[in-house]
């Protein structure tokens, strides 16, 4: 058959270790023999970040601004042992924070069902999408060690003067950090979260920690709750939806008890963990989608996991690695699908699904790769490495598209 065809580019991010190897397959085995793929491609591949500065990280970012949908591999954000191990001129800060910042929005992540794979919560029944602010927080916080006794401030100035609080008097060694947020940022992470529940139907929850982070939290909760009665308290209504707030702790509790189908919005630092939590709760940080979904309309689609490292040694020296490409492939066709939406481009997205399809279908049939042997409830079944696991989603991949 002939190659689906694209008309605007989507911006293609590369990224590192075990995940850049996937990337490469999914793309070789599942993508391009199938669609005339358009692409503006940008390698964030730690050398490469490094060699311009993290400057090719911004670039990546400005693009999916210019375009409009970006589907992003997983990066490695580098420590002091990364630094050292690739001679790096610095310890640059996370890549998805930085394009994060400068896209502003919110990231929906959302567990990937198969009936055969059973949550590890048993009163899961519906998938719990966590919605997780992309601004701000401990992900642009500014840090400091403190080396000798001295006096911490909390310095603000504007036309009016200065206004201090003191922070903490040191009398020894410790640390110090700051963060901050924007009232337009969380009014968007609000509205972008009520919307995406009346799309989706579900009841939206929002939990911070107001008690004790009286001002900071208590403005998140604040904007929701105006937002809400303002604009949303009517048609939540009308659509038989509930929004309600509670604090994080007790949010946790209500989650466990629950049934699942609903969204769960939570600060940056809260969603980060949370999302993980219930990834790995449903069966694999390898099996959940996640998108960024802007307020201007931008989308950058991404796993919602690493870069597999462990694997990733595994596969430099010759060994077969079992790691499941689900995340990375689901973020493949998500991008290909919004571009399909956006472009009037019908064929471009039922392709998109049909290889979603394929890939659920082959987990279904009991073709696993390492991390879901245990979690799957059928009889017959066998482990594969990732590239068959690869090739079996694309016999079902063919099998579709021939009928």
């Amino acid at each position: 058959m002939a190659k689906i065809s694209m008309t605007t580019p989507l911006v293609e991010m590369d990224g590192d270790e075990m995940t850049r190897v996937l990337w490469q397959w999914i793309k070789e085995d599942l993508i391009l023999p199938y669609v005339d793929l358009v692409s503006e491609y940008y390698d964030l591949h730690l050398e490469k970040r490094d060699a311009s500065n993290d400057q090719i990280t911004t670039d990546a970012a400005l693009a999916t601004k210019k375009y409009g949908v970006a589907v992003k591999c997983a990066t490695i954000t580098p420590n002091a042992q990364r630094v050292k191990e690739y001679n790096l001129q610095e310890m640059y800060k996370s890549p998805n924070a930085t394009i994060r910042s400068i896209l502003d929005g919110t990231i929906f992540r959302t567990p990937i069902i198969v009936d055969s794979i059973k949550p590890f919560v048993s009163t899961w029944r519906q998938p719990i999408t966590i919605a997780r602010h992309a601004y701000g927080d401990i992900y642009k916080a500014v840090e400091y060690r403190v080396e000798a006794p001295g006096k911490a401030e909390l310095i603000f100035t504007d036309d009016s003067g200065e206004q201090r609080q003191t922070i903490f008097e040191f009398k020894a060694p410790g640390v110090l950090m700051s963060m901050h947020n924007l009232d337009r940022s969380i009014q968007s992470f609000a509205r972008a979260c009520f919307n995406y529940a009346l799309d989706l139907k579900q009841d939206l929850w929002f939990s911070s920690k107001d008690t004790i982070a009286k001002i900071y939290d208590g403005d998140f909760k604040n904007i929701f709750q105006q937002i809400y009665e303002q604009e949303y308290q009517d048609p939540f209504a009308a659509a038989g939806i509930a929004y309600f707030y509670t604090l994080i702790d007790d949010a946790i509790a209500r989650v466990i008890r629950s049934e699942g189908g609903f969204i769960w919005a939570c600060k940056n630092y809260d969603g980060d963990v949370m999302s993980d939590m219930v990834a790995t709760a449903f069966g694999s940080l390898a099996m959940m989608t996640s998108v960024l979904v802007s307020p201007e309309g931008y989308y950058e689609f991404e796993a919602a996991h690493g870069t597999v490292t462990r694997h990733y040694h595994k596969y430099r020296n010759g060994e077969e690695t079992s790691t499941n490409p689900t995340a990375i492939l689901f973020a493949w066709t998500g991008a290909l699908n919004k571009r399909g939406q956006l472009d009037n481009l019908p064929a471009l997205s039922e392709f998109a699904a049909k290889l979603e399809q394929a890939s659920i279908q082959t987990i279904a049939d009991g073709v696993l790769t390492k991390d879901l042997y245990d979690l799957s409830n059928l009889s017959q079944k066998r482990v594969v490495n990732s590239r068959t696991f690869l090739a079996e989603i694309r016999k079902r991949l063919e099998a579709l598209l021939a009928a």
